[in-house]
């Protein structure tokens, strides 16, 4: 049988599949650590890690094995029965995050949609609020997943224009304006403040230091839920184990996922304490595949893992090396450097010459570095946190050459 290309692969999605995505024209078929390859044996860097879901690195062993181990027992019982796995890791999901109870999904989205349900249930049992009447506070260019019920109160018309009509009780304010939250928060209505510590899908938008703590603050002070959306902050990757801890605040409801799996499965969960997750009561809430012990095992281990190779100092150190290199690029192109840890963007604004990130991420792509734009003139660089030191410089060297050989090419252009 004849060996399929690279574009026969290509070929084959965008014939039998659904056009809701435009990958980087690469097909991946083999991943270790910060590396991956492609159909033909190109290795490349990994700076995207699959939206941080890779921060333990691509195929780490012990995750591997703890797949491989929990496989040959047993794979899903569903929440119709307990299991032998489920109980361990919520209860070490628990501790290991300071909290008292773990409600686990499955994707991201369906973390965020259980945290929406949750703070409506706690608003109507607990706060006291009429039916019907609650409102939950979110942010402009916030991404918290596609489905309707968050797509209702997304500001991108990509994300919602012709989806409607959408779900109602959601207000939205800009992001990284407190007085704008306190000015929310004078509705008695208001249940909860549904926030990202750093935008990532925005491009990597760092709020001001002390906008966490002061809307934390708000909202204790205004018996509003502050809820955190971690699904990429979080699991070491911008420098702490949670991006919330850079402020020292601790989110009434948590929202986890992604790494929380080191990209082996989709693992996600909610986390809060008694008073917010017992209103939640059973047939109220729940998924056939949240909670299998397959995912056990899984989660565990790459929470383990995180703790053992101690991912969050590692990201801190090597996200400072990383911005210094970034900032220290001799070229006009790159307008804006940001992030925290290892979760980071450049602006690149290729002036009048009708290119865009895209176009650099070809570039990088053929220099052996895979990142992903986000919006026309973003690039988002977030490789996964076991990177080596000598790998994250050859890395940075290939960002800037090639950001040096595309504003030459520009040069001469013009």
């Amino acid at each position: 049988m004849e060996k399929l290309r690279q574009q026969d692969f290509i070929d084959l999605e965008d014939q039998f599949g659904a056009h809701n995505y435009h990958p980087l024209p690469v097909v991946l078929s083999r991943g270790k650590g910060a590396h991956v390859w492609d159909t033909e044996g190109k290795r490349y860097f990994d700076f995207l890690s699959a939206y941080s879901a890779v921060n333990q690195g691509h195929c780490h062993p012990r995750l591997i094995q703890a797949l491989r181990d929990q496989a040959e027992l047993l794979t899903l019982s569903s929440r119709a029965f307990h299991n032998d796995r489920l109980g361990p890791y919520e209860a070490y999901m628990a501790n290991y995050f300071g909290y008292n109870k773990v409600l686990p999904m499955n994707t991201g989205v369906e973390a965020v949609e259980t945290a929406l349900k949750l703070c409506r249930k706690w608003a109507y049992e607990v706060k006291n609020i009429k039916p019907e009447q609650a409102r939950i506070v979110v942010v402009e260019h916030n991404f918290h997943g596609r489905t309707m019920g968050v797509i209702s109160f997304s500001t991108d018309p990509e994300s919602y224009t012709g989806f409607g009509p959408y779900l109602p009780g959601f207000v939205t304010i800009p992001y990284n304006d407190v007085d704008a939250l306190a000015k929310a928060l004078e509705d008695p209505n208001v249940a909860g403040f549904l926030v990202e510590p750093i935008q990532g899908e925005a491009g990597v938008i760092v709020p001001d230091d002390g906008y966490l703590r002061s809307c934390y603050e708000l909202c204790r002070s205004k018996n509003v839920l502050f809820i955190a959306d971690e699904i990429q902050t979080g699991i070491a990757r911008t420098g702490r184990l949670l991006a919330c801890d850079h402020e020292d605040v601790k989110p009434d409801i948590l929202i986890l996922g992604k790494a929380l799996s080191g990209g082996v499965l989709p693992v996600s969960a909610v986390l809060a304490n008694d008073e917010i997750m017992l209103c939640i009561k059973p047939g109220q809430h729940g998924s056939t595949f949240g909670g299998n012990p397959l995912a056990c095992a899984v989660a565990q281990t790459a929470l383990e893992v995180v703790k053992d190779e101690d991912l969050a100092a590692r990201a801190e150190y090597l996200g400072n090396i990383f911005r210094d290199r970034m900032r220290a690029i001799e070229s006009d192109l790159i307008t804006a450097v940001r992030g925290k840890g290892l979760l980071n963007a450049i602006d690149i604004q290729p002036f009048g010459s009708g290119k865009t990130a895209y176009d650099i991420c070809l570039k990088l792509r053929d220099n052996g570095l895979l990142a992903k734009q986000t919006h026309i003139h973003t690039i988002r660089f977030a490789p996964p946190l076991v990177i080596s030191e000598a790998d994250l410089l050859e890395s940075c060297a290939i960002i800037r050459d090639t950001v040096i050989g595309v504003e030459a090419e520009l040069e001469l252009e013009n």
